[in-house]
């Protein structure tokens, strides 16, 4: 697969600790290629930075924290204390490195609305458990927690959240409305992203991601726009901003003209995270989430 964007993961690896890492990676990558491969998986499924200072910060009230059992771990949940019970539900999704409480704000709107916001802490990532996870235990624990809080008036996700989301969607996840902000590209460019950040050619690319679908049991390109747009049937805005320097706009755009019931709306200067603040932003998603 051909670089289309300049490369997100190379910013990861700038330190000195993460440049002895891609040498170690590149050394073992010519001479036991089995075990360079078994070490980038290990790296790739390792969300940096770590959900250490995520852990440190307080719940803040009206908001309450539960735990979620979930395979060897738990997903951590957050509610609203002052939610009507009646009130119709919208799960909102981080994404990689990212954790729950970045979606408050849109969670506070969507209360305001008369909706009652889940958020939800996945595998790996603010208080959930682990310290490692993939695109498809996400898909796992998106189900997890709709057995237990769904169906779902809306999902809001961001980044590889919505993909994840997206994917889940296209399984069948009960859902009426959704909202995809920065739509991650497919994960099998991260993959040729990663591999040239450490230095390593597109071959340990490629051995990566049949290592993954051996181990999650999907192909890749199930996670692509291609693939997800025919399956997505339900009304779907899509939000991006042409300043994203982590998600290409190209991905919203796919998916946008795939989908049988979706709009694009383009930002300008928010880039990949702030857009998760933008009072326009928060305002249409409501809007959008709260529509019969």
């Amino acid at each position: 697969m051909q670089l289309t964007h300049p490369n997100p993961a190379a910013a990861f690896f700038t330190s000195a600790p993460a440049r002895a890492v891609a040498r170690l990676l590149r050394g073992l990558d010519r001479l036991a290629p089995r075990l360079s491969t078994r070490l980038a998986l290990g790296l790739f499924f390792t969300p940096l930075p770590t959900k250490r200072l995520a852990r440190g910060r307080p719940v803040p009230a009206p908001w309450t924290l539960s735990e979620l059992p979930f395979e060897n771990g738990h997903l951590g949940v957050w509610q609203r204390a002052d939610a009507l019970p009646d009130a119709p539900r919208v799960l909102l999704v981080h994404g990689w490195a990212g954790d729950a409480q970045q979606l408050r704000a849109q969670g506070d709107r969507l209360l305001a609305a008369g909706l009652a916001p889940v958020l939800l802490d996945l595998p790996a990532h603010g208080r959930a458990g682990g310290w490692r996870t993939n695109l498809g235990q996400w898909v796992r624990a998106l189900f997890a927690v709709t057995a237990r809080f769904g169906p779902w008036q809306g999902v809001v996700a961001h980044s590889l959240g919505a993909v994840a989301s997206a994917h889940a969607m296209a399984r069948g996840l009960p859902v009426q409305r959704a909202a995809l902000i920065a739509l991650a590209p497919p994960p099998r460019l991260f993959l040729s992203w990663f591999a040239a950040a450490m230095g390593v050619g597109e071959a340990l690319a490629e051995r990566m991601q049949r290592r993954i679908e051996q181990r999650v049991g999907v192909e890749m390109a199930q996670f692509d726009p291609a693939w997800l747009a025919p399956r997505l049937k339900q009304p779907t805005l899509l939000v991006h901003d042409h300043a994203d320097r982590t998600a290409p706009l190209a991905g919203s755009a796919a998916m946008a003209e795939g989908a049988a019931q979706a709009v694009l709306l383009r930002t300008e200067g928010l880039g990949h995270r702030r857009v998760l603040q933008d009072g326009w932003v928060l305002q249409q998603v409501e809007r959008h989430l709260a529509a019969q």
